[in-house]
């Protein structure tokens, strides 16, 4: 199959993964196993030899190189996909790189470090008739969806605040704590809080302000306060040096919501609905988060439809979290310039696929400290 050609029953979208650290061997590459109907995994590019043999064995994948031979690989594997889990600093050189070669991209969050290389790219995969999705995996998740139709349904009243808590201990030398390759609490966890309460209120907020801890170079401890039309306000703080925390609470006019953990995809996601002083709890399974983003974007290039979220959704968050690091440079308010929120995740995107076995990771350990 071509890159560009339309439905075509029976076939398979053939992937390569770029990059293999930790995200890429625990979550993505097993994830194929569960997207088998309409994606398979073909090659994989990564610096590290010893990662590119092993792996290879372990996938029976024939085809492999480093990142200086990407353009090969994607044409001796006959490639239609790529999904980009390299460092956030390395995303725009390689989904350019691909659509330059007429190949869809599978973006990992955040799309890039800043508005301005995710406009680039964007750019590009239009340029090059090329499909673009970033991998929010959990617009495709139950617990996340669910929490979103619960809101839209008027079971709290009229929303008013948005509370979140996302940390964790970060290893010492991880990528994150580098800003070379663009490391920072806010562009590895911020995304999801703020994504979260863009979708929570349907809206995109007008106004940041924040604070940071910074360490190295990269904030390692963030607090924001985003301002939404309505009198509506999220809070968030996202850490590189704290106990394992995963958490967001939506307040209304007659009561709240709270999911914990709310972001993870190592565990089930957990509500807590509270109305009229009653609080009513509901758990939702651990299951594989990665194959539905692999099975509707093979979806989307075997039918020729758009895939969401597109770039839009990755350029929308990536403006906040350049507003939250401005205004915790300057200590001052940042006014965003006013937007139209174009795509909402919904209950009709979920998939549910059984939950993955952790493969041991081959140089590529976990970010958290235990």
């Amino acid at each position: 199959m071509a890159a560009h050609h339309g439905k075509q029953d029976g076939k398979k979208v053939r992937y390569a993964v770029v990059g293999a650290g930790n995200i890429a061997q625990v979550a993505v590459m097993p994830a194929f196993a569960h997207a088998k109907e309409n994606s398979e995994l073909v090659a994989l590019i990564s610096s590290d030899a010893t990662k590119r043999a092993e792996l290879c064995k372990e996938y029976q994948l024939e085809i492999a190189g480093d990142y200086s031979e990407l353009e090969q690989v994607l044409a001796r594997g006959q490639i239609d996909a790529v999904y980009v889990a390299t460092p956030n600093s390395l995303h725009k050189e390689h989904v350019l790189r691909a659509a330059a070669c007429g190949v869809h991209v599978l973006c990992e969050k955040p799309l890039a470090p800043s508005v301005k290389d995710c406009e680039v790219m964007a750019q590009a995969c239009r340029d090059h008739s090329v499909k673009l999705m970033v991998a929010y995996r959990l617009h495709f998740e139950e617990g996340t969806l669910s929490a979103l139709q619960l809101l839209e349904e008027g079971k709290l009243g009229d929303l008013r605040v948005f509370d979140s808590a996302f940390g964790h201990n970060v290893r010492p030398g991880d990528i994150r704590t580098k800003p070379e390759v663009a490391g920072g609490a806010c562009l590895d966890l911020g995304v999801y809080c703020i994504n979260m309460a863009r979708h929570v209120f349907q809206a995109e907020p007008l106004s940041v302000l924040a604070s940071s801890i910074d360490r190295d170079g990269v904030d390692d401890t963030t607090t924001a306060v985003l301002r939404f039309e309505g009198e509506r306000v999220a809070q968030f703080t996202v850490s590189n040096s704290t106990a394992s925390t995963s958490s967001y609470r939506v307040v209304g006019s007659s009561g709240d919501l709270r999911v914990e953990p709310a972001f993870a995809y190592v565990e089930g996601l957990e509500h807590y609905l509270t109305v009229d002083g009653k609080t009513r709890h509901k758990a939702f399974s651990k299951r594989d988060q990665f194959a539905p983003q692999l099975i509707h974007f093979s979806r989307c290039v075997l039918e020729g439809s758009e895939p969401g979220p597109t770039a839009e959704e990755g350029i929308c968050d990536i403006r906040i979290v350049e507003a939250i690091l401005e205004s915790a440079r300057t200590g001052r308010k940042v006014e965003l310039e006013p937007r139209e929120q174009r795509y909402q995740p919904s209950l009709q995107q979920e998939l549910k696929k059984p939950a993955l076995s952790k493969p041991k990771p081959i140089h590529a350990p976990s970010p958290s400290l235990k």
